[in-house]
């Protein structure tokens, strides 16, 4: 099972907001760690609270938030931000 990175519009619109090296670092980033991987949880850390069932994922200083569902073989990323910010929302 090869897992698929998909954008939420949200995530896309906070990523055209970055600057292009950062925005970049992070498709790139994605790409090479999370894109096709047989298990996308060795590489994230699972959120708790409100967040729940959410996996962040930890590039630099920002992070992507995602949703992991299994049943579909997706990542969806749902935001992308600063760490200073992306979970405040």
């Amino acid at each position: 099972m090869k897992y698929k990175v998909i954008f939420s519009e949200k995530a896309k619109k906070q990523l055209k907001k970055l600057d292009k090296h950062i925005s970049s670092l992070i498709i790139g980033w994605l790409e090479k760690n999370i894109e096709g991987c047989e298990n996308p949880r060795i590489h994230g850390k699972g959120l708790v609270e409100n967040k729940s069932g959410q996996w962040r994922y930890r590039i630099g200083d920002y992070r992507v938030i995602c949703k992991i569902q299994d049943e579909e073989v997706i990542i969806l990323v749902l935001e992308i931000g600063h760490r200073r910010d992306v979970y405040s929302k």
